[in-house]
């Protein structure tokens, strides 16, 4: 005869409704939106004084609220500098920069990561170099190349010099990334009879797109914000694009600070409504961070 013993279940304790808070989240989160006003503040100045009158500006100072909107500011500065034109040539250079300067890093990122080609170390340097240099050191002989070639004074230049500078950080970038391409896919695409050209735009191309993503966007922002190079090449009122339509009225006796917040906030909108559109884009390919 076997006696069976009834175990009766562990009581467990009831959690308790009230969790513990962690002093140092609340310190980093009161550190970040320290940190977001900072960047924050200037915009809100600026946007704050673009619809301010003179009259306001100069009774209550920048950080006065304005009694009523006061647009006449943006529309004298859209028309004194034909605003419309030089956000289409900013826009148009970016753009064709960002697609070309992508490109071009997918082939030279793909025979030197992937191809494997012989010396590719000293590529690689060459790029790097390529990126560290000072636009300065490059005024000289990128003037005396585009006065030959009567490109100077030409948004095709623009195009020209910044796609290629753009490309050796993405050739830099991209190769790092194509070093640890799966070589199980490379090998199917082989199985399959697919050349080299149909690898590339078939299967690495593809896989890469979150980094492809974040080159393009970076890219365009990079070449919107171009100063030095686009204020020494482009010479006409025509060919001038944002940032140097800005930086020339700030030279203007007859300039008030209304309409010279009015030209900033015009200027950092298109940038900053690219961004946002092409946000998701950037952070999933900084989440990616590298091919699997």
């Amino acid at each position: 005869m076997t006696m069976t013993a009834n175990r009766a279940p562990a009581r467990t304790e009831p959690a308790s409704p009230i969790k513990r808070t962690n002093p140092i989240r609340f310190v980093i989160l009161a550190a970040l939106l320290a940190l977001l006003l900072i960047v924050i503040a200037p915009l809100l100045i600026i946007a704050i004084n673009a619809v301010k009158s003179p009259a306001d500006y100069a009774g209550g100072g920048p950080l006065s609220l304005p009694p009523h909107l006061y647009w006449d500011g943006i529309v004298d500065f859209w028309n004194r500098v034909n605003f419309g034109q030089k956000l289409w040539n900013s826009f148009i250079t970016s753009l064709v920069v960002a697609v070309l300067g992508v490109a071009l890093s997918i082939l030279n990122a793909y025979a030197l990561g992937i191809g494997k080609v012989k010396g590719r170390i000293w590529f690689l340097v060459f790029f790097l170099v390529a990126n560290l240099l000072p636009q300065e050191v490059l005024v000289y002989p990128l003037y005396f190349l585009s006065k030959e070639v009567h490109l100077y004074d030409s948004l095709i230049a623009i195009v020209i010099i910044f796609t290629v500078i753009q490309a050796a950080f993405g050739t830099y970038l991209l190769t790092s990334v194509y070093q640890e391409f799966p070589a199980e896919l490379l090998d199917a695409a082989d199985v399959d009879g697919a050349g080299k050209w149909r690898t590339l735009w078939s299967v690495v191309v593809p896989v890469s797109r979150p980094t492809l993503g974040v080159l393009f966007t970076f890219f365009f922002i990079w070449t919107w914000n171009e100063f030095f190079l686009p204020l020494v090449f482009l010479v006409s009122n025509d060919n001038q694009t944002v940032p140097v339509a800005l930086g020339v009225l700030q030279g203007d006796r007859l300039m008030d600070a209304t309409m010279t917040s009015a030209s900033g906030l015009i200027g950092i909108l298109p940038a900053m409504i690219f961004f946002l559109v092409f946000q998701r884009t950037l952070t999933r390919g900084i989440t990616a961070g590298a091919i699997k």
